[in-house]
């Protein structure tokens, strides 16, 4: 009697199994799915007007998959999900989710693609852009920002992000080329080393101005042939490119 209650269990058991493996439950809630929602409708909205065509459906469902409260202070999470810039600390900023969408979607992304970003800050951007392609590089210069945002990804368990401390200008020459770059702080000019860097037929936004100057948000792009050309996209205003450079 006992073996066959034995066996009746492990039935039981390995017929649960299978059904979780077919029907698996959905992820745990993390009470911020209607704020979320609501910030990429806006955010869409927003394109539609702004651009006529809009933004790429899945940078918006990438965008929908990242936690933004997960990426600012404590202090600052009841505004997580507003379509405006928030303050991360030292000076610095956790950029509008609109500017963010802007250039993921200028970038053009693809599932294989390698994408260094200059400037990681809280780690939002890198992790909209780890939810697109297949690796990420980033650059902090920012010490405390580099530390705090390396124990951030970890524990969201990104690990198609590599992280490090040091001076973006120059780029990640150990990784290059890129089939993408993205500088999320404003440069007085267009780093030689990131157009070095870049893949032919890649792409790189990047916003150029001085803090007292209207800065610009530029979209750089090298054909197969290794010509580089730009264009403005949109007036921004982002914090400084920092650095010894």
């Amino acid at each position: 009697m006992q073996k066959r209650r034995l066996t009746v269990r492990l039935k039981s058991t390995l017929l649960a199994v299978w059904l979780l493996a077919l029907f698996p439950l959905p992820a745990a809630a993390d009470g911020y799915e209607a704020e979320r929602a609501a910030l990429i409708d806006e955010v869409r909205r927003y394109a539609r007007m702004d651009r006529p065509s809009g933004i790429d459906e899945k940078v918006l469902q990438a965008m929908m998959r990242v936690e933004r409260h997960e990426f600012v202070p404590p202090n600052a999470r009841g505004d997580a999900y507003a379509n405006h810039p928030l303050p991360i600390g030292h000076g610095q900023t956790i950029s509008q989710p609109y500017i963010v969408a802007l250039m993921t979607d200028l970038l053009r992304l693809s599932s294989g693609d390698a994408v260094l970003e200059v400037g990681t800050g809280s780690g939002y951007q890198a992790a909209v852009l780890a939810e697109l392609v297949k690796r990420v590089y980033s650059i902090e210069i920012v010490e405390p920002l580099a530390v705090q945002v390396k124990e951030r990804l970890a524990r969201l368990e990104y690990d198609n992000i590599e992280t490090r401390l040091g001076d973006g200008y120059f780029g990640w020459p150990e990784h290059a080329p890129f089939d993408a770059i993205i500088v999320t702080a404003a440069a007085g000019h267009v780093p030689p080393p990131l157009i070095q860097q870049l893949r032919p037929g890649g792409r790189m936004v990047i916003p150029v101005g001085g803090p007292f100057q209207v800065q610009y948000l530029l979209l750089v792009e090298k054909d197969e042939q290794g010509e580089v050309s730009s264009r403005q996209v949109t007036a921004v205003r982002f914090v400084p490119l920092t650095g010894g450079h």
